[in-house]
């Protein structure tokens, strides 16, 4: 069956494409690894999450923090955590998300993705901290806390959400959330401003140029037409590019003082820089074939070496 990428345009402006060719021996495209999605609820009767992979199921794991149980269904107006998590993990008839292999764990955490404020930092904080206590049984490496406020932070908002995150980044997870998408470039929403939480704006798709909403807090900007998928796109190149790490017993602890860290410092050395006149700010623009280069490349060595 012929592969098909699930975004041409953005996959190959972030080079998933000639990574998955050079690399086609040597990575598994997040085998092994689990990514756990922080939304409002997941039909997991769909199909892409009905998947079974020579190696297991594509969910392994699923938990509502709201309701404490772990059926993730979406109650309205609950709606887009069934489809959040396609451009990342999808493995469904030939289309492919950038780390196509990994396993999922689906969180319901919210009602719904965008959020009036901080209303429901409480369930966030408890789906957070149920990937803290299940990370080493389900290889967790990667959450994808997608929720946005669309409002504009200059600087964090304290709420219950920064203990668990201050914890996942302590244990080396990869944590990140969109930036927003109303095109301002003066703040970025929440949870994407806080401390020990990846703030990911975006690229226009086939141009290096920012969009959507950015502010110099924002970490990284990548290739896409939304921050929900640029967000997606991010996590999944984390779990590559830890793979990349694993493989080249790669001193990543010169670039940070934990891996997350590291990793992000990774994609910031390597990435496209973008000057974006609207924030007088650079940005750098994930490439993952040149991050995954340096790492394998570099036989071990960081990037302080």
């Amino acid at each position: 069956m012929a592969q098909i990428p699930y975004d041409l345009v953005s996959f190959e402006q972030i080079r998933v494409l000639d990574t998955w060719r050079r690399y086609a021996d040597r990575l598994t495209w997040g085998r092994g690894q689990c990514l756990a999605i922080l939304d409002d609820g997941c039909d997991l009767s769909d199909p892409p999450w009905q998947v079974e992979l020579p190696w297991g199921p594509k969910v392994i794991a699923a938990y509502n923090s709201i309701d404490g149980n772990a059926d993730p269904t979406p109650v309205p107006p609950g709606y887009h955590g069934t489809s959040v998590g396609y451009p990342s993990s999808l493995n469904h008839e030939g289309t492919l998300g950038i780390a196509y292999d990994n396993h999922v764990a689906h969180v319901r955490a919210v009602s719904i993705v965008h959020l009036t404020g901080q209303t429901e930092a409480d369930t966030m904080a408890t789906g957070l901290r149920w990937v803290l206590a299940h990370y080493r049984q389900y290889n967790i490496t990667a959450v994808n806390l997608s929720p946005v406020d669309d409002e504009r932070h200059r600087q964090p908002v304290a709420t219950v959400i920064d203990e668990p995150l201050r914890a996942l980044r302590q244990a080396g997870i990869w944590v990140s959330a969109p930036c927003g998408n109303h095109g301002y470039t003066d703040g970025i929403s929440w949870p994407a401003c806080q401390p020990h939480c990846v703030g990911v704006g975006a690229t226009i798709p086939g141009q290096h140029e920012a969009h959507l909403d950015r502010f110099t807090n924002t970490d990284l900007l990548v290739a896409a037409p939304a921050t929900s998928s640029s967000n997606a796109y991010a996590a999944a190149c984390s779990m590559i590019l830890r793979e990349a790490i694993d493989q080249a017993s790669y001193a990543w602890q010169g670039d940070g003082p934990t891996l997350a860290e590291a990793m992000l410092a990774i994609f910031q050395l390597t990435g496209v820089s973008v000057e974006d006149p609207h924030t007088a700010t650079t940005f750098r623009e994930l490439d993952l074939l040149a991050a995954v280069d340096h790492v394998l490349g570099k036989g071990g060595r960081s990037t302080r070496s």
